[in-house]
């Protein structure tokens, strides 16, 4: 590795790093996969040589693909590595506490998550970047919404009082998302209907699909709780296609999980226990675990197909699903029940 071939390498994960947000990903997937050993080496090469900046910038590039390809411990030891290192431009090294906090998040060690995050709420607010701040605020509601849904709302009023008024949407939309799923965590279900309809419009004005599809899937919990489950399963369906189509198995459990609860309060128990099956499978092989929104659901969808289908039935069709590759659960749930 040298000098050329480390910045090289930079300029490719870069390029990427936009990109993987939108529909035509699997090129730029393909391509970090095939020159992944020699990221990593250039990763190595620029902290060996006091190149701090670029070696963070290069995890930064890297975060959501270590993310969609069930990388997480190794991208959480890389940004360690990296942010453990002296050196480097304060606000991309805030901004990469911001990602290494969202990875420490998704696999449930929630005291390094909030460690980091405070970290780039300390750089945001010194540096006066209200971009960083409202992400670090918005990673620290993650964290509150396992424990204290109002402490959740509260630090995501704050992000939205910082970004007020600024040119970049980025911070907004995050906290709005946070915002939309606290109120839905507190049954303010006409609240939280209206915040993830304004982060959807705000996906789409960044480009963002990995975005449209989250919000279209969390939009499909509360339209399910309001009663409404022919739009329920739409929206579902909606988030479904897109990840599908973007290859982003890292969403697929937590719709699948949604479309199992709306096959349940259908009465369409064998598909639904086949659902949650797969989804439960996709958690467990991503070495994630459920986020404090999605818990509640997946567990109340488990215990009421246990009860109405009884304990043996349910392990049985459980299981099924648990032997299903991803791909195979995904069109079993498009074509099964069908949208009506």
């Amino acid at each position: 590795m040298d000098a050329r071939a480390a910045e090289s390498l930079l300029d490719l994960a870069e390029f990427a790093g936009p990109g993987l947000k939108g529909l035509d990903r699997k090129a730029l997937f393909a391509q970090l996969e095939e020159q992944y050993d020699d990221l990593l080496a250039a990763m190595q090469w620029f902290l060996d040589e006091g190149r701090t900046d670029e070696g963070i910038r290069l995890a930064r590039s890297l975060a959501a693909f270590w993310t969609a390809t069930r990388r997480i411990d190794e991208g959480c030891e890389w940004f360690d590595r990296v942010l453990s290192s002296a050196g480097g431009e304060d606000g991309d090294r805030a901004r990469a506490c911001v990602e290494a906090g969202l990875l420490a998040f998704w696999k449930g060690a929630d005291d390094h998550a909030s460690m980091l995050h405070g970290r780039a709420l300390e750089i945001g607010r010194r540096i006066g970047d209200p971009t960083v701040t409202a992400l670090a605020l918005t990673g620290l509601a993650r964290i509150a919404l396992r424990s204290n849904v109002g402490e959740a709302r509260r630090l995501c009023q704050e992000a939205l009082v910082v970004t007020e008024g600024t040119a970049d949407p980025l911070g907004r939309a995050n906290a709005i998302h946070v915002l939309g799923v606290a109120a839905q965590m507190a049954g303010d279900l006409l609240e939280a209907r209206g915040l993830m309809t304004e982060r959807m419009a705000l996906a789409r004005e960044l480009g963002s699909y990995a975005g449209v599809a989250s919000e279209a899937a969390n939009l499909s919990v509360v339209e399910r709780q309001l009663g409404n489950l022919e739009r329920a399963d739409a929206l579902a369906r909606e988030a479904l296609e897109i990840a599908q189509q973007r290859e982003d198995e890292w969403l697929f459990p937590y719709v699948l999980s949604g479309l199992a609860a709306v096959a349940t309060e259908r009465g369409e128990c064998e598909r639904a226990a086949t659902i949650v099956g797969a989804a439960e499978a996709m958690i467990e092989d991503q070495g994630a675990s459920w986020p404090p929104d999605e818990r509640p659901h997946y567990e109340r969808t488990v215990a009421k197909l246990t009860d109405t289908m009884g304990p043996a039935e349910f392990e049985r069709l459980r299981a099924v699903g648990q032997s299903l590759a991803s791909r195979e659960a995904v069109d079993f749930a498009l074509a099964a029940g069908s949208a009506r």
